[in-house]
């Protein structure tokens, strides 16, 4: 077995237990993950040596295949997998692990999967340690959505991903950092990349997935952990005004964790005394929860 040295800039590993060159040919042309972005993945966070909420990724992972009419992945598989991709990686640096799953070649032959990790990028560094700037965007859809048309997978984490980051280059245009979308009536849903949660006073509120939100595996694990610190946790539709007058607002994720909003559509946020605990209540969830 070809195994990259541990300080490779990147990690490449196929579910035979392979690890490849990352920068030698790995799809085919005609893979429905290349032409039509016909699969589906998840991003794990990689520190000290450890793949965090595995179990709650993979469960994702599973569900979104399930909703995408794709085979069910084998967690046999994957779990050493992603043990042989952590290893080649080290215990020295973060990383962002991807777990992506296609529906194969047009020409048959059954699903690809592959897992890589990288490094984490300067974007993330910056918005844990210093916060982001948000706008609000139209999503374009209805929170009912989801309900009647469940083809149009809005619970489910695909590879389609054109439209949240052409959201992201028109907020960079704008000279912001990140998106919170919100439905036709003018509810919040999420980020791109993210979940929504803010707290009032010490409960913590995150939008009903059943709105068309993918469930967040790190806001779930926060929920956890928040609950055993003296906070309520509750799921709830939001506004706009909710964040505006909320006592902290975050976008959470499993790579970036916890990044504070710090302006909302132009409108500054107050920092408040909260924020640390909720950012650290972040950490430990991902440390301690799998």
């Amino acid at each position: 077995m070809d195994r990259v040295g541990a300080m490779a800039d990147r990690v490449l590993v196929t579910l035979d237990g392979e690890v490849r060159d990352a920068d030698a040919p790995l799809l085919h042309a005609d893979d429905f993950g290349v032409l039509r972005g016909d699969g589906v993945f998840e991003t794990l966070l990689v520190r000290e040596g450890r793949a965090r909420t595995v179990d709650r990724h993979l469960a994702r992972l599973a569900a979104s295949a399930e909703a995408a009419g794709l085979p069910e992945p084998d967690r046999d598989d994957w779990r050493p997998a992603i043990d042989l991709a952590v290893e080649q990686w080290g215990k020295d640096r973060e990383g962002a692990l991807r777990l992506v799953y296609t529906r194969g070649r047009e020409t048959g032959g059954g699903p690809t999967a592959f897992l890589l990790v990288t490094p984490v990028a300067e974007r993330i560094e910056a918005a844990r340690r210093d916060g982001v700037s948000v706008v609000s965007l139209e999503r374009g859809f209805s929170v009912d959505l989801a309900s009647r048309a469940p083809w149009q997978l809005l619970g489910a984490k695909t590879l389609s991903y054109a439209t949240n980051m052409a959201a992201l280059r028109h907020a960079e245009s704008l000279g912001v950092d990140d998106v919170i979308f919100v439905s036709s009536e003018g509810c919040v849903l999420e980020g791109p990349r993210s979940t929504v949660v803010i707290a009032r006073g010490r409960t913590l509120l995150t939008p009903p997935p059943a709105q068309g939100i993918l469930p967040g595996t790190t806001q779930q694990a926060l929920f956890e952990v928040a609950e055993q610190r003296d906070f309520s946790v509750r799921y709830e539709t939001l506004r706009p005004a909710d964040l505006i007058v909320a006592d902290g607002v975050w976008l959470v994720s499993s790579v970036a964790l916890a990044a504070r909003v710090h302006t909302l559509d132009g409108h500054p946020l107050e920092r408040r005394a909260l924020d640390r605990e909720v950012e650290e209540l972040v950490d430990l969830a991902v440390d301690t929860i799998d």
